[in-house]
C-alpha cells in the first residue's frame, strides 16, 4: 500500500477500533514472523478489546482494501501466521469462555482463549476440549480453528474440525454469521432468503454437485488429511457442515469471531505401555498391530537420535533413563473407567504383542507424574531438534507429512533415503505414529542459492513420494507458503480450481490472509533467511560461545514456538513481563524478532537504527533479566545477556538513564554508605530529601530504599575470626560476600559461616572489597564490568591458584561465575577457574562437606521462591534434596519471578510490573502462608519483595539452617532508619526556618 493509503487506514483504525493500534516499527517487527521459515512484515497491528472492535477492525480495512491476518498465538509451522497485511492479535483481550453447558457437552468461546487456560476452566464439570497440540500452553482456540490442529490426543478425539459445533464468522464483505452442520431443509431456506447468506450458502450447493465426486476420489482416506480445504465437510455424508468447512482454512476464507466446540469427558484413569524397537522404523512397522489389539488414546514415538538431542541438552534426563530398550520407542497410552481397567487394557495389548510387563523392551507406566513427564519427553521435540549438537541448524517445512499407518516403515526408508540423496545428514524422525504423522526437523541450507534451490527440490520430491503413499503433505500443521504451492501434486488440477472457486465464494476481493492455500506464494520466497538475507555483523561484548561466537546466531536461536506466551509460569519463571503485559513485544519471542530485525538482513527490516533503536530499547526496558528463557525456552534463547549486550551498545558514548548510575553503581556506592551506615539509613528514609534522592536517582518513589547494615559481613569476619585459614587446605572454602549480603543483610552471612563450620568447612572470607560486576552486567556497563571481574580475580588469584572452592549465597552472583562472567571474559583463565569451582550454599554441603554432613532436624513446612537465576543456571535439585535431608517439607511455589529482579523493580517506572508479577502467584501464597510454616528465599530481590508486598520475613536457606537459631529463622534485620530519618528532616527543616528568618531580619535592619 502506498504510504499515504497506510497513513490513511491507520488513523481510521485509531478512530473508530477499541483497541491497541500499532504501526510501529516495534508492532510491525514483533509480528514479521511465526514458526515457520517465513518471513512478511505487516502493514500494521490491532489488538481488540472486544470481538466487536475486531469487527470494526475487519469493516475498517474494507473500506481500506487492506488484507486481513487473524493471529492466535503464533505458531503456525508453515507461515500461515505471518504475512503483509493488517494482523489482528486475538489473544491480550479476547478471551473469554462465554459459556458451558455441561449436559449438552459444548462450550462457546472467543478465539483468542488459550486451550490448557480453557480446560482448567472446564476441569470443574470434568470435561474437556479434546484436541491438545504440543504447545496447548501458549496455543489459541481461534488459531486451533484456523489450522484445524490435533496433537497427541486427536488418536482419540479426532481433529479440531471433527470437535467443532458451530463457528461465528464474518467475511471481508460484512456477512456475519453462525455456520455448522446445515440439513436439507435448512439448506434450502438459506438460499431462498437471498442475500449475501444465501448467495454463499447457493455457491457452497454447486461445488458439492460439480465436485463432489472428484472429492471423494481424489481426498485421502486418513485420520490427518490437514492439507487443503475441507470440502469433504459439504458431502451429504457429512451434513455439509460449513464449519468444518471453516476450519483448517488458515483464515483465508472468513474471520472466525467465536467457536462452540464440542467436549469430551475427561479420562480419569491411563496407562502407558513405552515399547522399545531395534530402529524407528521397526516401530512404525508395529502401528497396526497395536491398532488391531487396542484402541488407545495416544501412540507417539521418538527415535535414538532425539534421545541423543535430548542427552546432550540436559533434557528430561529422568524420563529418558526410564525408557526400555530400544533404538526406537512408541508411547502407548490406553485408558478406563478406573486403573485396573486402564492397567488390564495394557497388558491385553502387550499380550496381543508376544510381549510381558517384564521385558527390557517394555516399561508400564501408571503414574500420573511419570506419564505427563514422558508426554512433556515427547512434546520437547521441536525444541530438542533444533540446534542439535553435531549436526546444523534443522528447520520445518517437511515436518508434520503423514501417510496411511500401514505404509508408514516404507514412507520412512524413503524419507530416510531423500535426506541421504540431498545430503541432509541424519535428521530425527518422532511424532503421532497412531495416526501416520511423522514429525521432522531438516538441516536445510536456507542461508545460500544453492541451499534455497534444493529446499525447493527436496520439497517437491518429498509431496511426490508422500502422495505415493496416499498421504497428505500436511498431517497436522496446515500449508500456509511451505506447502501451498504443492497442493496440486497432491489433490490435482480439478480440485485446485474447486479451491479457487470457494475462496471466491468467501473473499472475492481476496484480501482474507492472501497467497495461502489459494494462488500461494512460492515455497522459496519470503524467507526468514534466504539467499539475499545479509545481516549486519558487529562486534559485541559477550562471547556468545553456543552460538559460533556471533550474536547473530543468537538472535536466530528463537523458532517462534512461543512457550514464552504461556499466561503462567507453569513451574518455571519464563517470561515474566508477558505474563503481565500480555504484549507480543514483551514475550522472549517478540524480543527476539526485534533484535532480528535489527541486524538488517532484509531490505525492507522495519529497525533502520541498529543498536540505537529506540523500538528494541523500549521492548527490552520490562526484560527483567530473569533469565528465566535461559532454561525454559526450549531453545535457550538468553534475552538478558541479549539485553544487557544491547545496552551497552545503545548507550557507548553518551548519557544513561540516571538508574544505570544509582543502581548500577550500587556496590561502590554501597561501600561508601557502610562507612556511615546510620547517617546513610537516615538519609534514604528522611522525608522530602529521600523523595528528591530517588527523582534525582531515576528510582521510583514507591519503594523504601534497603537499610545498610550497622556492620558489614567483612567487618564481622576481621573483627570476630582474624586469621584466614590455609587456601590449600582441602577443607577451606571462601565464602563469596557478594553487596547484598556483605552490606545490607550480613547476618545471611553469620548464618552461612555457622553452618558451613558445622558441616567441617574451614571458612574464609575475603577480606578486600571484591565484587562479581552483577549490577553493571544488568544495566549493560560492560566494560565496567570486566574491570571489576579483572580487579577481583586479582585479589583472588591465591585463592584461585590453590584451587579453593568459593561458595555462593546470593544466587544471582553465583549465576555471574557460572554464566556470564566466562561468556563476557572467555581469555581469562581466573574466571574460567573461578566458573569450575563456585558453589551453591546446597552444593557445597550436599556433595563436598568434608566429613559428611548432618543437618539440623527442622521438621517443619516451608513455603520456597526459587530465585530465577538460580532455577535457570544452577537447578534447583540440590536445594531440595538439603531441604528434605533438614526434615524440611518444601513446597516450591509456581510463581515464576518475584517481580523485583534486582534493580528492575526500583526503576522508575517499572514499579506497577514489578509488583503485578508478584501479585500473579507469590505474594498470595505468602498470605496465605500459616505463622508456623518457614517462607524461604535465597535471593535478595525475592526476600525484599515478600517483605514489602506482605510484610512476612523471608530467610535464606543458611538461616534456616543455622545451629543458633534453633528451629531455624531470620536474625534481626538491620533498622530502616525512619525515625532517624524524620529527625534529620526536622532538623533540616528546623535550620533551613532558623536561617530563613535570620536571613528576613537582617535584610529588615539593612532597610531601616
Amino acid at each position: 500500500m502506498p504510504s499515504s493509503a497506510v497513513e490513511a487506514l491507520e488513523t481510521a483504525l485509531r478512530e473508530r477500533v477499541d483497541g491497541e493500534i500499532g504501526f510501529d516499527a516495534g508492532s510491525r517487527s514483533a509480528y514479521s514472523t511465526d514458526a515457520s521459515n517465513y518471513r512478511q512484515v505487516p502493514i500494521g497491528v490491532v489488538v481488540p478489546h472486544t470481538v466487536e472492535a475486531a469487527a470494526t477492525a475487519i469493516e475498517v480495512c474494507r473500506e481500506h482494501d487492506a488484507p486481513v491476518l487473524s493471529r492466535g498465538g503464533g505458531t503456525s509451522l508453515a507461515g500461515e501466521c505471518t504475512n503483509t497485511a493488517i494482523v489482528i492479535d486475538w489473544t491480550k483481550h479476547c478471551d473469554r469462555l462465554v459459556s458451558v453447558d455441561p449436559e449438552d457437552r459444548t462450550c462457546v468461546v472467543e478465539p483468542g482463549i488459550v486451550l490448557d487456560e480453557l480446560n482448567r476452566r472446564l476441569a470443574g464439570h470434568g470435561l474437556e476440549f479434546g484436541p491438545r497440540p504440543s504447545t496447548h500452553g501458549q496455543c489459541a482456540v481461534g488459531g486451533m480453528v484456523g489450522n484445524n490442529s490435533c496433537g497427541a490426543t486427536a488418536q482419540r478425539t479426532g481433529t479440531t474440525a471433527q470437535n467443532v459445533r458451530r463457528l461465528e464468522i464474518l467475511t471481508y464483505d460484512g456477512l456475519r454469521c453462525w455456520v455448522g452442520p446445515t440439513p436439507d431443509g435448512e439448506l434450502e431456506r438459506i438460499i431462498a432468503e437471498g442475500g449475501s447468506r444465501g448467495r454463499l450458502y447457493e455457491g457452497l450447493r454447486r461445488l458439492r454437485e460439480e465436485y463432489g465426486g472428484t472429492v471423494r476420489e481424489r481426498f485421502p482416506d486418513i485420520p490427518r488429511r490437514i492439507s487443503g480445504y475441507n470440502l469433504d465437510a459439504l458431502l451429504p455424508e457429512q451434513g455439509f457442515d460449513v464449519a468444518r468447512l471453516v476450519a483448517g482454512s488458515e483464515g483465508t476464507l472468513a474471520t472466525v469471531l467465536r467457536a462452540e466446540l464440542e467436549l469430551l469427558p475427561v479420562v480419569e484413569h491411563t496407562t502407558t505401555a513405552v515399547l522399545g524397537y531395534s530402529d524407528i522404523i521397526a516401530a512404525a512397522e508395529e502401528v497396526p498391530a497395536i491398532l488391531e489389539h487396542a484402541e488407545p488414546l495416544q501412540v507417539e514415538a521418538l527415535d535414538d537420535r532425539m534421545v541423543g538431542f535430548m542427552r546432550a541438552k540436559g533434557l528430561h534426563p529422568d524420563s529418558i533413563e526410564l525408557l526400555p530398550d530400544g533404538g526406537g520407542w512408541l508411547m502407548v497410552q490406553l485408558g478406563g473407567a478406573t486403573a485396573d481397567e486402564a492397567r488390564d487394557r495394557a497388558r491385553r495389548l502387550l499380550d496381543g504383542l508376544g510381549r510381558g510387563p517384564e521385558d527390557r523392551t517394555v516399561r508400564l507406566s501408571r503414574s500420573v507424574g511419570e506419564q505427563r513427564r514422558f508426554q512433556a519427553t515427547r512434546e520437547s521435540g521441536l525444541g530438542a531438534s533444533t540446534r542439535a549438537p553435531d549436526m546444523p541448524d534443522a528447520w520445518p517445512g517437511w515436518e508434520d507429512s503423514a501417510v496411511p499407518v500401514e505404509h508408514l516403515g516404507r514412507y520412512l526408508r524413503d524419507l530416510r533415503g531423500l535426506f541421504d540423496e540431498f545430503g541432509l545428514d541424519d535428521p530425527s524422525f518422532y511424532g503421532h505414529f497412531g495416526h501416520g504423522c511423522v514429525h521432522v526437523r531438516i538441516p536445510f541450507r536456507l542461508e545460500s542459492a544453492q541451499g534455497v534451490r534444493d529446499f525447493r527440490s527436496f520439497m517437491e520430491r518429498a509431496a511426490d513420494l508422500v502422495v505415493s503413499y496416499g498421504g497428505s503433505l500436511s498431517g497436522e500443521h496446515g500449508d500456509g507458503q511451505a506447502r501451498g504451492e504443492l497442493l496440486d501434486r497432491m489433490f490435482g488440477p480439478e480440485v485446485i480450481r474447486a479451491f479457487g472457486e470457494l475462496k471466491s465464494l468467501f473473499d472475492p476481493a481476496g484480501r482474507m490472509n492472501p497467497g495461502k492455500v489459494v494462488d500461494p506464494g512460492r515455497l522459496d520466497e519470503d524467507l526468514r533467511l534466504g539467499a539475499d538475507w545479509r545481516p549486519r555483523e558487529s562486534e559485541t561484548r559477550f562471547a556468545y560461545p553456543d552460538d559460533d561466537h556471533s550474536f547473530n546466531r543468537a538472535v536466530m536461536r528463537c523458532v517462534g514456538v512461543g512457550k514464552c506466551r504461556r499466561p503462567d509460569p507453569d513451574g518455571g519463571v519464563m517470561c515474566p513481563s508477558y505474563q503481565v503485559t500480555g504484549e507480543e513485544r514483551h514475550s522472549t519471542r517478540g524480543r527476539a524478532r526485534l533484535l532480528f530485525e535489527m541486524l538488517q538482513g532484509h531490505a525492507d527490516s522495519p529497525v533502520r537504527d541498529g543498536w540505537r533503536s529506540t523500538e528494541v530499547r523500549d521492548a527490552l526496558d520490562l526484560c527483567l533479566a530473569c533469565k528465566g528463557c535461559k532454561s525454559d525456552c526450549p531453545v535457550n534463547v538468553d534475552m538478558a545477556t541479549y539485553k544487557a549486550e544491547f545496552l551497552s551498545h545503545h548507550y557507548a558514548g553518551r548519557l544513561r538513564p540516571m538508574a544505570h548510575y544509582s543502581l548500577g553503581w550500587l556496590p561502590l556506592l554501597a561501600r561508601a554508605a557502610q562507612r556511615l551506615p546510620r547517617a546513610a539509613n537516615a538519609l534514604l528514609h528522611a522525608p522530602g530529601i529521600a523523595a528528591a534522592g530517588k527523582r534525582l536517582a531515576g528510582v521510583t518513589g514507591r519503594r523504601e530504599a534497603p537499610p545498610f547494615a550497622a556492620e558489614s559481613l567483612q567487618a564481622w569476619w576481621r573483627r570476630e575470626r582474624g586469621a584466614q585459614p590455609d587456601p590449600a587446605d582441602p577443607r577451606t572454602v571462601l565464602l563469596w560476600p557478594d553487596t547484598f549480603t556483605n552490606r545490607f543483610q550480613p547476618n545471611v552471612g553469620r548464618a552461612a559461616v555457622r553452618v558451613l563450620e558445622s558441616a567441617g568447612f574451614r571458612v574464609a572470607v575475603p577480606e578486600e572489597p571484591v565484587c562479581c560486576g552483577l549490577t553493571w552486567i544488568s544495566t549493560g556497563q560492560l566494560r565496567t564490568a570486566e574491570n571489576v571481574l579483572r580487579r577481583t580475580i586479582g585479589r583472588l588469584r591465591p585463592w584461585i591458584e590453590a584451587g579453593t572452592p568459593v561458595v555462593g549465597l546470593e544466587p544471582s552472583c553465583t549465576a555471574v561465575f557460572r554464566a556470564d562472567a566466562p561468556e563476557l571474559m572467555p581469555e581469562s583463565k581466573g574466571v574460567q577457574r573461578l566458573r569450575e569451582r563456585f558453589w551453591t550454599f546446597s552444593e557445597a554441603l550436599l556433595h563436598h562437606a568434608p566429613d559428611g554432613w548432618d543437618p539440623p532436624a527442622l521438621g517443619r513446612a516451608a513455603v520456597v521462591q526459587k530465585h530465577c537465576h538460580h532455577h535457570a543456571v544452577m537447578g534447583f535439585q540440590t536445594d531440595l534434596q538439603v531441604m528434605g535431608k533438614a526434615g524440611l517439607d518444601a513446597e516450591v511455589l509456581r510463581s515464576g519471578c518475584c517481580g523485583l529482579a534486582g534493580n528492575f523493580g526500583f526503576e522508575r517506572g517499572h514499579y506497577e510490573i514489578s509488583m503485578d508479577c508478584a501479585e500473579q502467584a507469590l505474594l498470595p501464597a505468602v498470605r496465605d502462608t500459616g505463622p508456623d510454616t518457614l517462607v524461604l528465599a535465597d535471593g535478595f530481590s525475592c526476600r525484599t519483595q515478600i517483605e514489602a508486598g506482605t510484610g512476612r520475613q523471608a530467610v535464606h536457606l543458611a538461616e534456616a539452617l543455622d545451629p543458633a537459631s534453633g528451629e531455624g529463622g531470620a536474625a534481626p534485620r538491620p533498622a530502616d532508619g525512619k525515625v532517624a530519618g524524620r529527625l534529620l528532616t526536622g532538623a533540616v527543616v528546623g535550620l533551613g526556618a532558623a536561617a530563613a528568618a535570620r536571613y528576613l531580619a537582617r535584610r529588615g535592619r539593612m532597610r531601616r
